[in-house]
């Protein structure tokens, strides 16, 4: 609409057409207050029945809650109006009628289930504290590309159809690719690994994953949002340094960007990037602090994965970001690289948020012959990866990364309730439309 003003730029002594949806409407007899919202904020429009055209009136006061209006006229000072200006309409178009009977209440005014909310996404998004985690989404996002481009990485994009998973051929959706099976891929571990040994050398991808994992919980999705690294020369100590100067650039972009947003959600006062070093336990030392807690019923021992009692008991002990370093080889993935001196322990690490695990990461076994053994190891066969493999015959050099969950950055960063509030439009077991 050319010669739109939005409402929060509308400034008294100004003539303005700005458009938007009805908010709501106040009628006190001879004067009437409709007020208009965009993206921006909210505008009060002035309705003086004695010395206004009756159509005019009749248009504006007659028109339903969340239609899409467009009103031209006069600006004025009103401090008693919400944003401390006025409009006094010339005149008023109707552009798009809603129905009086909405499915949920964008004015905030009327709750709604989670579940009525995700099936009317559109209307959910109109009001202010919901706009607002997806105004934080994007900063977050964009606030992750310029670290990683500031510490020297180029952004790639890798296949989400593959014929092969990551780990095997668990928790993949299969498809149908012209008459072959494939799968949607489950993470980009193994394309990101081949870009380590290109002329890229260190490289990060932010973009969908795909598990078909039979989670039904406030945390988990069947579709996600992975932000991903992998570099070339480089340990595992230093991937966690990279992971860590992340998740604190993110922060930082959200407290100096997003104080509106953060105010909507009622998080202005409260929310403070973390400043020091994020501890770092190692798995030996994180099951022996949630034994102590006494937290479970069963202690756990060497071996183990860590349930999410435990890390929520670990999480409550340690009270800030963390990291879990030198988990039992037995449990990490073929290709995250054992300790040199100690073939049981792993240079895989977890990054912990004190409510549930962010990151997965390590350091890649970067040598042929190991690569391979771990494959058989795990019981999966080296063939069915030959694309992947035989790049490491040509000089791979040694290389480590992390994968860290988009949406439980979000979720913990805003404190949600479920991870599907840090979501356009979820997927899990239940939910594949909208």
């Amino acid at each position: 609409m050319r010669n739109r003003t939005y409402t929060a730029d509308a400034e008294p002594g100004d003539t303005v057409t700005v458009a938007g949806w009805v908010h709501e409407i106040r009628d006190l007899g001879g004067i009437a207050f409709l007020i208009l919202r965009d993206t921006t904020g909210k505008i009060q429009v002035k309705f003086e029945k004695d010395e206004m055209d009756d159509d005019l009136v009749e248009t504006g006061l007659g028109v339903h809650r969340e239609s899409v209006i467009s009103v031209t006229g006069d600006v004025a000072e009103e401090p008693r109006a919400p944003t401390g200006v006025e409009v006094t309409p010339e005149s008023l178009d109707v552009i798009a009628e809603a129905d009086p009977q909405l499915p949920l209440d964008p004015s905030g005014k009327v709750d709604a289930e989670l579940s009525t909310r995700l099936d009317n996404r559109t209307l959910d998004l109109r009001k202010d504290e919901v706009k607002a985690i997806f105004e934080i989404r994007a900063e977050v996002q964009r606030a992750v590309r310029d670290k990683f481009r500031d510490l020297r990485a180029t952004e790639i994009n890798t296949p989400k159809i593959v014929a092969t998973g990551t780990e095997g051929g668990t928790e993949l959706f299969p498809i149908t690719y012209f008459g072959q099976e494939a799968f949607m891929n489950q993470s980009p571990q193994l394309f990101k690994q081949l870009m380590v040994g290109s002329g890229l050398e260190r490289v990060f991808e932010v973009g969908p994953i795909f598990r078909a994992e039979e989670h039904n919980t406030p945390r988990h999705l069947n579709e996600a949002t992975s932000i991903d690294f992998e570099s070339a020369f480089i340990d595992h100590t230093e991937a966690m340094d990279v992971c860590e100067a992340v998740v604190k650039a993110a922060y930082e972009a959200v407290e100096e960007n997003c104080q509106d947003e953060l105010e909507a959600l009622g998080l202005a006062e409260e929310f403070e990037a973390p400043s020091g070093e994020f501890p770092r336990l190692t798995y030996e030392e994180a099951i022996q602090r949630i034994n102590a807690t006494g937290e479970l019923d069963e202690q756990l021992v060497w071996g183990d994965d860590l349930p999410t009692e435990g890390e929520k008991a670990l999480g409550e002990d340690v009270g800030e970001h963390y990291f879990i370093t030198d988990w039992p080889s037995e449990i990490k993935p073929f290709y995250i690289k054992d300790h040199d001196d100690d073939d049981t322990l792993s240079t895989g690490f977890d990054m912990m948020h004190p409510n549930m695990e962010l990151v997965s990461g390590g350091q890649r076994e970067h040598r042929f012959e190991h690569l391979v053994a771990g494959f058989e190891q795990q019981g999966l066969d080296p063939d069915a990866f030959e694309y992947y493999t035989k790049m490491f015959k040509y000089g791979m050099p040694p290389h480590a990364g992390f994968g860290l969950g988009g949406e439980r950055l979000i979720m913990t960063m805003l404190g949600l309730e479920n991870i599907r509030e840090a979501v356009l439009f979820p997927r899990d077991r239940q939910r594949l439309s909208p």
